[in-house]
């Protein structure tokens, strides 16, 4: 994948972020998702009262694609408000190793920074799709 994607990604996620509804953690994400046709879905978190039903970013934009019948990825990128480099949550990596372990997962700031990382690599020795001969 060219750092033009990656940007793209990254941009598409900063517009993502400004919907999101965080108005317990005051912590806004935003996510853009790439299929392997290059089609792009986006994402941002949605808080709850109830904590246990906010949804996160990156699963926003993954249960997205997946409702309009897409399940190949090749790209996630991630960005929030932070200047660290925030990666995903558990939740979030499971989800996202269910459909590949060579997901590029980009997680960047809104200066523009980036780092990448694929799905394997951030949720190592997991339990997955791929195991079970769905993928």
């Amino acid at each position: 994948m060219t750092i033009t994607t990656y940007r793209e990604l990254l941009e598409r996620a900063i517009e993502a972020k400004k919907n999101a509804y965080a108005p317990y953690s005051k912590f806004p994400v935003g996510a853009a998702l790439l299929t392997t046709d290059n089609s792009i879905f986006t994402g941002c978190n949605v808080e709850n009262a109830s904590y246990g039903l906010t949804n996160c970013a990156e699963r926003t934009a993954v249960y997205t694609a997946v409702a309009a019948g897409y399940s190949n990825f090749k790209a996630i990128a991630i960005v929030t408000n932070l200047e660290e480099l925030a990666t995903p949550c558990g939740a979030c990596r499971q989800v996202l190793i269910e459909f590949g372990s060579e997901i590029d997962i980009i997680v960047g700031n809104e200066k523009g920074e980036y780092q990448v990382y694929t799905s394997g690599e951030l949720l190592p020795s997991c339990f997955s799709g791929e195991q079970l001969g769905n993928l």
